[in-house]
């Protein structure tokens, strides 16, 4: 059976888990990302430095979490400013959120990998014009 817009658009696809963090003492609500949230997190895997794009993973897993952790009504806990301070907390505790957040997301590690290889090439490479 084909879907219909007004089926795709009403279909609840966006999933939720409940994840346990005993560094933190509780539990954590995680949320997959919108295909617009993607996109943002996506692009913030890269930076541009002069005339090329090079990788940014600074924080990468931080910033998923900003964008994923909600609380019972499904409004973000975290906003773009909480990065830093997030990032300051638990590795463990980060990468078990992180790889929820992925997860639900639909994000592979070769994504991430897809998206920061090759970069920091710049056009002409290897030429030897002075």
């Amino acid at each position: 059976m084909l879907l219909s817009k007004d089926q795709i658009l009403a279909a609840d696809d966006i999933k939720t888990q409940r994840v346990q963090i005993p560094e933190w003492g509780g539990e954590v609500m995680v949320r997959g990302l919108t295909g617009s949230q993607r996109d943002q997190w996506e692009a913030g895997l890269t930076v541009r430095r002069g005339k090329t794009m090079v990788p940014d993973m600074r924080d990468f897993r931080a910033r998923l979490v900003v964008l994923c952790v909600v609380d019972e009504t499904g409004q973000l806990v975290f906003g773009p400013g909480d990065t830093d301070a997030l990032s300051g907390k638990s590795g463990a505790a980060l990468d078990k959120l992180y790889d929820v957040a992925a997860k639900l997301s639909g994000i592979s590690e070769q994504d991430v990998e897809d998206l920061t290889k090759d970069f920091g090439k710049t056009d002409g490479e290897g030429s030897s014009s002075t």
